[in-house]
């Protein structure tokens, strides 16, 4: 491979796994949040504000991680790209642009990918278990 496409595809790679790692630190901190609102609720009887509190910063964690997921996506369609290119056609870009028309890049789309849906879908049906039966 030449070396111009190659430290391209590096770069992109780096953004990739810097994405990817994003992510990975986004779900450590909803979970570790929701526990402690939860071990909160546990001690003080606050009524329907913290079960608002919860759902808003459960939602509002969701949205922030199909945004990095739509931007690793963007960041792989690129890499898919300059991996194709010729030599000559290296550029370095990181303009990712051109594929945020793809409809699965939309941050709705990853916000409903499997993945996403399930942790999130988890994560808000065990926090409202714990609200509403074990009280």
């Amino acid at each position: 491979m030449e070396d111009k496409k190659l430290k391209h595809l590096e770069l992109i790679q780096g953004v990739i796994s810097r994405m990817a790692g994003n992510l990975f630190y986004l779900r450590g901190w909803i979970v570790t949040l929701i526990a402690g609102v939860l071990v909160l609720l546990t001690q003080v009887d606050g009524g329907k504000l913290p079960i608002v509190f919860l759902a808003i910063l459960t939602v509002l964690f969701w949205c922030y991680d199909g945004y990095f997921l739509s931007q690793e996506k963007m960041f792989r369609d690129l890499y898919n790209k300059v991996r194709k290119q010729c030599e000559e056609e290296i550029d370095f870009s990181m303009d990712v642009k051109e594929f945020q028309g793809k409809a699965q890049n939309t941050v709705i789309f990853c916000m409903f990918s499997p993945t996403l849906r399930y942790f999130y879908g988890l994560l808000l049906t065990a926090a409202m278990y714990v609200i509403f039966y074990m009280k």
